[in-house]
C-alpha cells in the first residue's frame, strides 16, 4: 500500500473517531504552512531525519514511550508544547517558528496538538514503515489533496 493509499485509508477509517486525520485537516485548513512544517518533521528529507530521526529525538529526551504510542495501535499519549520544545531543541524550533511567523512557543503548541494524530494516522499498521514516510513533498502533496477534497 502506497503512502497516498495509507493517508486516504486513514481518513476513511477515522470518520467516526475523534483525533482523526479529518480533525487534523480541519485544524490546518487555514494554515497550510503548519502542515508544511509538520510534514518537514516527518519527511525523510527533513531536518530531523524523518520519522526515524524524530523517534530517536524523542528517545533521547526520555519520551520514547510518547511517540511510540502515536505509532502503535493503542491510545495516543498527549505531549505539551514545552515537552516538544525539549525534544526538537531551541534552534530547530526557532527555524520552524520563523517559517510560520510565530513564536517558538506557539509553533510548539500547534505542533503538539496535531503531531500525535498525524503520526498515528500515517502509521496505520501500528509500526513505522521501514523506509520511513517518504519525502516531505510527497506527504505534503498527499495531505494537500485531502485538504481540497
Amino acid at each position: 500500500m502506497g503512502l497516498l493509499d495509507s493517508v486516504l485509508d486513514a481518513v476513511t477509517n477515522s470518520s467516526q473517531s475523534s483525533g482523526g486525520l479529518q480533525d487534523i485537516i480541519g485544524m490546518v485548513s487555514n494554515n497550510s504552512q503548519l502542515l508544511a512544517v509538520a510534514t518537514s518533521l516527518l519527511g525523510n528529507d527533513g531536518g530531523v531525519g524523518g520519522l526515524g530521526g524524530l523517534v530517536a529525538k524523542f528517545q533521547q529526551a526520555g519520551l520514547g514511550d510518547v511517540i511510540g504510542s502515536w505509532i502503535g495501535s493503542g491510545q495516543n499519549q498527549a505531549i505539551s508544547g514545552e515537552q516538544l520544545s525539549n525534544v526538537l531543541g531551541g534552534d530547530a524550533l526557532s527555524g520552524l517558528a520563523s517559517k510560520l511567523g510565530v513564536s517558538s512557543g506557539d509553533v510548539a503548541g500547534q505542533l503538539s496538538s496535531i503531531l500525535p494524530s498525524l503520526v498515528d494516522k500515517l502509521t496505520p499498521a501500528g509500526q513505522a514503515p521501514a523506509g520511513g514516510l517518504g519525502n516531505a513533498g510527497d506527504l505534503m502533496g498527499a495531505l494537500g489533496a485531502l485538504l481540497k477534497a
